[in-house]
């Protein structure tokens, strides 16, 4: 065996940070595990992300509850993968916000996601059986949604493809914080088994044009400066147009999936290679990658079955 099975062999516990951006604005992140956001309001809290298990989301709400006893009244999927919000039912919110895409994805894939996630971040699902089911959103918007939290202004944005078809961005203009869910990683590898890789550059310079001062990405610490988060922009894009162009380049020439896996993984890995799940996204990224170079605009679904079969294909396992 070349290399362990996705992310199995990570077991170790990673340091939580809690960290304020600003009056009732926080980032639970956690050494380049899935992060959350917390938006406290005149009249309440909206969460951003849930965090993989009701069990885990607990340390999340206990914290929110050393800054506020406000009722936590929104749960915000910036996307629909499970390692993100199969905790949701932890925290009781009177609202699930979703974009319709991110639904459509729900309805078509969730049940698959889940159980391949499980298989790839067993470390990220402590307490499954906790899970009830999929997370449903209860409120689904198109394109943009506003939610006054009293006089907070939160704008709510479906920025445009790229990790996902549905991702959401939280976008507070009167603070100039954006949570940008998966759409920006900071130290760590973009996930693209399931992206738009064509669109999502463009997509990023959505969230580019905001100019936001601080960021919390999907991964990663929280950005703290307008520079940090144009740095974080900019090598997420740097990483997609590096790894779809060298996929695009390989299928031009004629080359096997398999032997442009090995070609592109050598082109990434010295200058990408110390990203957090570097290994483990590579051969999901490049198989998408391949998928959509080749004409498939719509993702092929992965299943815990399919992910194997890939990773024994190009890692060569035995």
């Amino acid at each position: 065996m070349t290399k362990n099975f996705a992310s199995a062999a990570d077991l170790d516990e990673k340091e939580v940070s809690f960290e304020k951006l600003g009056e009732g604005l926080y980032a639970y992140t956690a050494e380049g595990d899935p992060n959350t956001g917390i938006i406290i309001g005149d009249d309440g809290v909206m969460v951003i992300d849930t965090q993989a298990t009701p069990t885990m989301a607990q340390d999340v709400i206990r914290r929110i509850r050393e800054v506020t006893d406000l009722p936590i009244k929104y749960v915000l999927m910036s996307h629909y993968h499970a390692v993100r919000v199969m905790g949701a039912s932890a925290y009781n919110a009177e609202q699930i916000i979703a974009s319709k895409p991110t639904y459509d994805l729900i309805v078509e894939r969730g049940e698959h996601d889940f159980k391949s996630e499980v298989g790839r971040f067993p470390r990220l699902f402590n307490d499954v059986e906790s899970v009830p089911g999929l997370t449903w959103p209860s409120m689904v918007f198109e394109g943009k949604m506003t939610i006054f939290m009293g006089k907070r202004r939160v704008e709510i944005i479906h920025a445009g493809r790229g990790h996902t078809a549905g991702d959401t961005i939280v976008w507070l203009p009167d603070d100039g914080v954006l949570f940008s869910g998966d759409l920006v990683e900071f130290g760590a590898t973009p996930y693209t088994g399931d992206a738009h890789l064509e669109d999502w550059p463009q997509t990023l310079n959505v969230l580019r044009d905001l100019n936001p001062q601080k960021l919390v990405p999907g991964r990663g610490a929280a950005l703290m400066t307008p520079e940090l988060c144009e740095q974080a922009i900019a090598e997420t894009q740097d990483f997609l147009e590096s790894m779809y162009g060298a996929v695009k380049k390989g299928r031009a020439e004629g080359k096997e999936l398999g032997q442009i896996y090995k070609d592109t993984y050598a082109t990434l890995k010295p200058k990408f290679g110390d990203w957090v799940i570097f290994d483990h996204c590579l051969p999901f990224d490049v198989t998408r990658a391949f998928d959509e170079a080749g004409g498939l605009d719509h993702p092929r679904i992965w299943t815990a079955e399919r992910d194997v079969e890939m990773w024994k294909a190009l890692e060569e396992v035995e």
